[in-house]
């Protein structure tokens, strides 16, 4: 009896040992998903543009989310009450750097009447099952790559990647490079870290 209970023992550790995520090659099986979520704001509307106030809202609410560089933002108004809000709108997204996108993206709840709704769609970028330990290197009978292989690699570049839809779609890249845009973050940087002085 004693025996057959270090059998089972021994047996259910060598099964322990071939769980846990299989990676079979040298390509990491954790890689970057890009998510999108989608903020909605409806601003009241009066006239052929926004209500009074509503402009201040807005720029308050862009702040709450901390809007930049990878946001897009658009503007819902499919009734066309105030034609105008689309141009107020733009004006306060370019303060933050920003341009206004084409087409809204469709929204759960229609778009109240005598109001324009503006939605501000973020991406990002993550490695789901990372870190990922569930695998035993000791037992390692078939050469597999370990478990959390590409796991450290693939999140840092999700992490530091600026704009998160570039990893889905990519980006065209200009035929010629120009100086002033590639040395853009070099001067910014030693702008900062002298006080202003280049």
């Amino acid at each position: 009896m004693i025996h057959a209970k270090s059998f089972l023992a021994s047996a259910a550790l060598l099964l322990a040992g071939c769980m846990g995520t299989q990676n079979r090659g040298l390509e990491s099986v954790h890689q970057p998903v890009v998510q999108r979520s989608d903020y909605l704001l409806d601003l009241r509307a009066a006239g052929q543009g926004l209500a009074q106030g509503e402009q201040a809202r807005l720029a308050g609410w862009f702040d709450a989310l901390r809007l930049g560089y990878g946001d897009r933002v658009t503007v819902d108004d499919p009734s066309g009450t105030a034609p105008g809000a689309r141009a107020e709108v733009a004006g306060v997204v370019e303060g933050y750097g920003l341009l206004l996108a084409g087409d809204a993206p469709v929204t759960p709840a229609p778009v109240a009447p005598g109001t324009v709704r503006v939605v501000v769609s973020r991406a990002r970028a993550s490695v789901p099952g990372c870190p990922d330990w569930s695998r035993d290197v000791t037992q390692n009978n078939d050469n597999h790559t370990s478990s959390g292989f590409g796991c450290a690699t693939n999140a840092n570049f999700a992490a530091m990647v600026a704009n998160p839809v570039d990893l889905v779609n990519g980006r065209d890249g200009a035929e010629s490079a120009d100086p002033a845009i590639s040395g853009r973050a070099i001067n910014g940087y030693r702008t900062r870290s002298t006080g202003g002085s280049k």
